[in-house]
């Protein structure tokens, strides 16, 4: 088999490579390297292992080329993180939808059957499962500014205001991106959906949750809030700690990721549909800051919670990881703090001046 990987010069992307060449699979890769991304070109590169074609998602012809001899995809080009402002607004729509849109246009012109590996993210929920001791499950409304101006972080019951309990989120909750990067994510589901049906070959689709390793970019407003604290370490400088540091989510390393990614290629019968891809257990963010520092070293500066806070964040967000488990088999095998003892040594990926790493 042959997969194409979109994306796969990129931080999850590279990794996904390397998955696919360790299980003895064929792999192409589509990655425009924009230097918006990277300051050079990445040296963990498979150039002597698989074929690279340098050029833009959106270019139909060049999309064409690379899905030449393609009996899998694993789409993962994206422009990522939730973005600075609404500026950012057309570079989302343009890179993730129509990105995708002109992928599965050349999926039908080159005949490709075959499954594809969709990367979405936990994103596309907005916020997360909550229960009200009284009403039950509930879908609180986003949170003010007076709210979270206040310090009144927690979302109450939109029916009663009393106080929830979050849980887990299994794949089959309602969808509610909350933000420009969400609501395109939710898009290319969609769009990937669509094409599944009309064609009605194999599509999976992996919200992929807080994902953190190797190669992230460093010191770059987009990316993840693993790599934006680990390059203030990296730094000398204190992460800082948004609200109260009691956001709850799941931290998933990247070699699990890659692992869950590459499911339909090595068992293509596989069941499809959408797979929260985590580790099941879930940490505050606080949680995270602290465990990260302790890891980089004593004479590191201790996190700060500054009582900050970005409009577009949702609260809680954390995966239900059954569905995944029982249904492929996936389990993540990096634990919390052995991968936070070895985050703190992972080389990151310097983007350029003011890029998007």
């Amino acid at each position: 088999m042959r997969v194409l990987v979109t994306g796969g010069a990129g931080f999850i992307g590279s990794h996904v490579v390397d998955a696919l060449l360790a299980h003895g699979l064929d792999v192409t890769v589509l990655d425009n390297l924009s230097p918006a991304a990277h300051s050079t070109e990445p040296d963990y590169l498979r150039e002597d292992d698989a074929r690279y074609h340098v050029t833009d998602i959106r270019d139909a012809d060049a999309v064409n080329e690379a899905l030449t001899g393609c009996d899998g995809v694993a789409h993962l080009a994206s422009m990522v993180g939730l973005g600075v402002d609404l500026a950012d607004l057309p570079g989302y729509v343009s890179n993730n939808d129509g990105g995708t849109a002109t992928l599965l246009e050349g999926m039908r012109r080159t005949g490709f059957t075959g499954p594809m590996a969709l990367a979405s993210s936990m994103v596309v929920y907005g916020e997360g499962h909550y229960r009200c001791p009284e009403h039950g499950l509930v879908r609180p409304q986003p949170r003010s500014p007076e709210a979270l101006d206040a310090g009144r972080f927690e979302p109450p019951c939109p029916t009663c205001g009393a106080d929830l309990e979050p849980e887990a989120i299994p794949e089959g909750s309602p969808l509610e991106p909350r933000n420009v990067y969400a609501a395109t994510k939710l898009h290319q589901e969609h769009l990937c959906e669509a094409w599944a049906r009309e064609t009605g070959e194999s599509l999976f689709v992996f919200r992929y949750h807080n994902v953190y390793g190797p190669r992230m970019p460093r010191n770059t407003p987009y990316a993840g809030v693993a790599s934006i604290f680990r390059s203030a370490l990296a730094d000398g400088r204190a992460p800082q700690v948004y609200e109260d540091g009691g956001q709850i989510r799941d931290f998933v390393h990247v070699r699990d990721v890659a692992a869950a990614t590459i499911t339909p290629f090595l068992e293509p019968s596989a069941p499809t549909g959408a797979y929260n891809v985590a580790s099941g257990t879930p940490h505050t963010i606080g949680e995270m800051a602290f465990a990260l520092a302790a890891a980089f070293g004593n004479d590191s500066p201790p996190p700060v919670v500054t009582g900050d806070y970005r409009l577009g964040d949702v609260r809680h967000v954390f995966a239900s990881v059954e569905r995944s488990r029982e249904v492929l088999g996936l389990r993540a095998e990096v634990g919390f703090e052995e991968g936070m003892r070895a985050f703190a040594e992972a080389p990151l990926r310097l983007p350029p001046e003011g890029g998007r790493g």
